[in-house]
């Protein structure tokens, strides 16, 4: 199916799951990890308003630039690198396939 796509996502104990990602359905990498049962809260529905999704981007995929309100929240994150985003700010697209993530440790209590 061409619609599809394959990413890998590592899970906070160093696991990695290989995901069927479906381009044609709107979905942000946030909502891919739910889909799989991904422990990823998503504790603001996507509107970039938490740090819930936070994730590592560790191939080297072209993705859209971060916009402000990404930047204020990592801003306010714990854990923050060069390679920091938000899953739910990151749209799943055809130029994706291959995409190499790991989920970003929790914030501290």
């Amino acid at each position: 199916m061409q619609d599809i796509i394959h990413v890998t996502a590592i899970d906070r104990e160093g696991q990695e799951h290989l995901l069927e990602a479906p381009t044609d359905m709107n979905m942000n990498i946030m909502e891919l990890c739910k889909s799989y049962e991904l422990p990823v809260l998503g504790t603001c529905g996507g509107m970039a308003l938490c740090s819930t999704c936070h994730i590592y981007v560790l191939s080297d995929h072209a993705l859209p630039n971060m916009n402000t309100d990404e930047e204020n929240i990592l801003d306010q994150a714990f854990f923050v690198n060069e390679q920091s985003r938000l899953g739910c700010q990151i749209q799943l697209h055809e130029s994706m396939d291959g995409l190499v993530f790991k989920l970003a440790p929790e914030a501290e209590e």
